[in-house]
């Protein structure tokens, strides 16, 4: 029986790297969804699936974005164009949370895919130039590696981030798991639009204003209660 990575198929490579189970922590990063309980926002099923359709946007025109750009670089080792991404994404944590989920998810994930043999050397090396390495930059060389269409790469990255927020939302308002069934039905309807977003976005048209998360980010720092780390 083959038991190496080289025989594992595209399709399941895909669903691995969107499975809540890669211990990267995105678990305990609710990304503001905590605060927004805290403040009233969010108090139920449809105020949970109003907040998280927000976020998916914000999501689709922000680092879905540069993922969707990232990603072709990727497999062509573009090196001016992923510098122009590693920066975007460090200039636009704009909290100190944000900041430490998407460099601590993102040398988690690279401490996984080292040892994978899905990426070559020369992609790792350039990696190692680019540091910090933020999240959204090494998942998308993760993708990159795999023979998917763009399209499908990030629909599959897009719900991997909804099956964690849904998870974050069950504890946080609390919510129950028909509930939250309801919520993720919502966010997966929407997310074929959002990667379309995504993939028509330009890089000078990249941005990730929101004014609201960014106080509830802030705020969520020093929240006398809480059981996430964003």
């Amino acid at each position: 029986m083959t038991t190496g990575t080289d025989s594992i198929s595209p399709l399941l490579r895909l669903i691995w790297l969107a499975s809540p189970a890669l211990p990267i922590g995105a678990f305990s990063y609710s990304e503001a969804l905590e605060a927004a309980v805290e403040h009233g926002h969010v108090h139920d099923d449809s105020s949970a699936a109003h907040w998280l359709s927000h976020q998916l946007s914000l999501l689709a025109r922000g680092d879905l974005a540069a993922m969707a750009q990232a990603l072709p670089a990727w497999r062509r080792c573009d090196e001016a164009t992923l510098r122009t991404v590693a920066h975007w994404l460090q200039q636009t944590r704009d909290s100190a949370e944000a900041r430490l989920q998407s460099e601590q998810m993102g040398q988690s994930l690279l401490v996984w895919l080292r040892p994978q043999g899905m990426a070559s050397a020369d992609q790792l090396a350039l990696l190692d130039r680019l540091a910090p390495p933020h999240y959204a930059l090494v998942m998308a060389l993760a993708l990159s590696t795999i023979d998917v269409p763009l399209a499908q790469a990030l629909q599959a990255q897009a719900f991997g981030w909804a099956e964690n927020q849904v998870q974050a939302a069950l504890k946080a308002v609390p919510l129950g798991q028909t509930a939250g069934q309801r919520v993720l039905t919502r966010l997966a309807a929407e997310i074929p639009q959002a990667v379309a977003t995504a993939m028509a976005t330009p890089p000078e048209q990249r941005q990730l204003f929101s004014p609201m998360l960014s106080i509830l980010a802030a705020r969520h720092e020093t929240q006398y209660s809480r059981l996430f780390r964003s």
